[in-house]
C-alpha cells in the first residue's frame, strides 16, 4: 500500500514562538535591503513621468509669448520674428535661437529671452536710440550710433542732425568718422550746425545755417578742433579750415 503525503499548513500556536521571532526578522531584514531600491524605483517613476509632461506634452508647452519694450518693432513683429509655436514645450524653446531671430529686426539692439513658467516665454527688447537723420532718395533714414539704419522718415527728425553720407552703414569707414565727430562736438557748434557732411573719413565739414562752413578734415584732434573754431566763429569770415588745428586757415 503507497504512502500519499499531504501538505498541512500548522496552526499558529504551533509553532514555536522563537521561530516565529526568527521569521519576523527575516522578514524585516528583507524589507530594510529592498527599501532603498524601491525608493530609487520610485524616483525613476515619478522622474520618467515628469520628463514626459516637460518634454513631449503640451501641459508645459508655450501658451504666450510676451514681449517687452518693443516700440518701433511690433509686438506681432517680435512674435513673428521669435518663430515660436504655441504648444511648443517651453523646456525646448532654446532662448538664445530665439534672440537670435529677433535680433535681426532693424529697430532691435539687444535682445534677452527667458522663460516664465509654467506657459510664458518672455522676449525684453532694447531698441536702437536714434543718433542723426541721413537724407536718402526722398525720404530721411534713421541711425544709430553704430551706423545702422533703422528707421525712416518722411520729413527730417526736428531732434536729429543731419548727417550728409553716401552709403550710411555699420562697417562704413566715412559713416564711422562722422560719428565720432558729431559725437565730439559741443553745443556751440551742434546748435548752429545745418548739416556735417562727410565725403570721405578725411574729408569732413560743417555747415552752419548761416552759410559758414568748417573744414574739419578726418576725426583726430576733435577736441582742439572744436576750440579753434568755436573761437574763430563770428569773424566774418566764409570757410574756416580746422583741419590742421596748429595751422588754421580762412577765407
Amino acid at each position: 500500500m503507497s504512502s500519499r503525503w499531504r501538505l498541512v499548513r500548522a496552526r499558529r500556536d504551533a509553532v514555536p514562538a522563537t521561530v516565529r521571532r526568527f521569521s519576523q526578522r527575516a522578514r524585516r531584514r528583507r524589507l530594510r535591503a529592498a527599501r532603498p531600491w524601491l525608493v530609487a524605483l520610485g524616483v525613476v517613476v515619478v522622474l520618467a513621468l515628469a520628463g514626459t509632461v516637460v518634454y513631449t506634452t503640451p501641459l508645459l508647452g508655450v501658451a504666450r509669448v510676451r514681449v517687452v519694450g518693443a516700440r518701433l518693432a511690433s509686438d506681432a513683429q517680435v512674435r513673428a520674428a521669435a518663430r515660436v509655436a504655441p504648444g511648443t514645450p517651453l523646456v525646448r524653446v532654446d532662448p538664445a535661437a530665439v534672440a537670435r531671430r529677433v535680433g535681426a529686426l532693424p529697430p532691435v539692439y539687444r535682445v534677452t529671452v527667458s522663460r516664465s513658467w509654467p506657459r510664458t516665454l518672455v522676449v525684453r527688447v532694447v531698441e536702437r536710440t536714434p543718433t542723426a537723420a541721413v537724407p536718402m532718395g526722398g525720404r530721411y533714414a534713421v541711425i544709430d550710433h553704430t551706423g545702422t539704419v533703422f528707421d525712416w522718415s518722411a520729413r527730417q527728425p526736428a531732434a536729429l542732425p543731419l548727417l550728409k553720407l553716401r552709403s550710411p552703414g555699420p562697417h562704413d569707414p566715412t559713416t564711422a568718422a562722422a560719428l565720432t565727430v558729431l559725437a565730439a562736438l559741443p553745443s556751440g557748434l551742434r546748435e548752429p550746425m545745418a548739416a556735417l557732411v562727410a565725403d570721405a573719413p578725411a574729408r569732413i565739414r560743417l555747415e552752419l545755417r548761416d552759410g559758414h562752413q568748417i573744414v574739419w578734415g578726418d576725426a583726430t584732434q576733435n577736441d582742439d578742433k572744436a576750440r579753434v573754431a568755436l573761437t574763430l566763429m563770428g569773424a566774418g569770415q566764409k570757410v574756416t579750415d580746422v583741419s590742421a588745428p596748429s595751422v588754421v586757415t580762412t577765407r
